[in-house]
């Protein structure tokens, strides 16, 4: 019996090395997509407030992306303490910037809280979610 053509030895059959060459073609894609996109956000909030009759203290943070396929009107930010969520209001005339005012009770001296932001953004299907945690701050409240 002659040698047959049909079943031959060839790279594109071996299985294992074309499934690595997958692999780093896909890892290779999503570097490519997802590109060097950062994000940060800054607290714009004093780290020590006189104490006042309201109870409530304002907080600022500036949040700078250069991630492009945000969808900037899904974005949601919120100040939160322990289990609380405080949504925010972008800062009038200035890009960037949100602001709100968070409740301390009289009877203490500081608060604990962080930002989150919550926010969509374009892929080839549908949008996705995603949200940045800054890390935790401290709002020390001092007598007049």
């Amino acid at each position: 019996m002659g040698k047959s053509n049909f079943t031959s030895n060839s790279a594109a059959c071996n299985s294992a090395q074309t499934m690595r060459n997958f692999v780093w073609i896909a890892a290779v894609c999503a570097l490519v997509l997802t590109g060097c996109a950062t994000s940060s956000i800054t607290n714009l909030t004093t780290t020590r407030q006189p104490r006042n009759t309201s109870g409530v203290y304002p907080v600022e943070f500036a949040w700078d992306t250069d991630q492009s396929t945000i969808v900037s009107e899904s974005i949601k930010p919120f100040v939160v303490i322990g289990f609380d969520f405080y949504p925010m209001r972008p800062a009038l005339d200035i890009a960037n910037r949100w602001e709100t005012v968070i409740p301390v009770p009289a009877d203490k001296d500081f608060v604990l809280y962080h930002f989150k932001v919550e926010y969509q953004y374009r892929t080839f299907g549908k949008a996705e979610k995603s949200s940045k945690l800054s890390p935790s701050y401290r709002l020390d409240l001092t007598e007049k």
